[in-house]
């Protein structure tokens, strides 16, 4: 048994490489950070692959495909990514731009290439970390919040078509409120609310995963957030979204 992760150096994809680990699965790991990456691997029972990669380019999703694509890999789940905060006429471009390429192209690419691999042997899972942002537009962290939605709406429609030709391969999409991860140093923020522990919010989306869920959400109050803003008017929606948001700038 064997599982790649994008971003495990460090938050939910290092805590979930350790609960892999400990169910018995070698890994493959991915991040920028070789030396996390190291560090990670000597707390880990299981073999492990160590790949220092940025992988916000096209060419270094499929560079990382074409080095592992001969492995018998079972699950796939692509947790790298980041945000930033601030105006969206103020914000830096060339930052959000490399966001669009992490976030999204670089989901995109993977999904696509062990979908395909997948689809082959009728059997994987790949889960997809997007967000609680997903659901709706997040005023003062815009970039991050359209590139969460795309992960989700491309996450879903997959979900569709594998489940209308009675496919085994299961896709779904973690959607976390905030965690207690180093996202909010990279984004410049700091949450106005109680975060959820990372190993916590990691152990429930993998559980989740082998139950098949599509959409996953941790933590009670998440899911409060969740169901009730579905009542809630859009533009109301955007008022309280920005206050929210307002509030956790540094």
């Amino acid at each position: 048994m064997k599982a790649l992760i994008t971003g495990a150096s460090s938050g939910i994809g290092k805590d979930m490489a350790k609960i892999l680990s400990a169910r018995g699965y070698d890994l493959i790991l991915v991040a920028r950070r070789k030396d996390l990456l190291e560090q990670l691997k000597l707390e880990l029972k299981t073999e492990v692959e160590i790949i220092a990669m940025d992988i916000s380019s096209t060419f270094n999703c499929m560079k990382l495909y074409n080095k592992v694509k001969k492995q018998d890999i079972d699950i796939v789940i692509n947790n790298a990514g980041f945000g930033t905060f601030g105006n969206f006429s103020e914000t830096n471009m060339n930052k959000e731009l490399d966001m669009i390429d992490l976030n999204i192209k670089a989901v995109h690419s993977l999904t696509k290439v062990f979908l395909q691999d997948f689809k082959e042997k009728n059997k994987g899972y790949i889960l997809n970390v997007a967000s609680l942002a997903a659901f709706q537009a997040g005023p003062l962290m815009a970039t991050y919040y359209a590139t969460k939605a795309y992960v989700l709406r491309l996450t879903e429609a997959i979900y569709e078509e594998l489940r209308r030709e009675d496919s085994n391969v299961y896709i779904g999409a973690l959607c976390p409120g905030p965690v207690d991860t180093g996202f909010n140093d990279v984004a410049g923020v700091q949450f106005g609310v109680k975060a959820l522990n990372s190993y916590d919010v990691a152990k429930y989306a993998i559980n989740k995963m082998f139950k098949r869920k599509l959409i996953i959400v941790p933590g009670l109050s998440t899911k409060l957030v969740y169901y009730f803003g579905n009542f809630i008017p859009r533009k109301v929606k955007l008022k309280v979204a920005y206050n929210i948001q307002k509030k956790k700038e540094k």
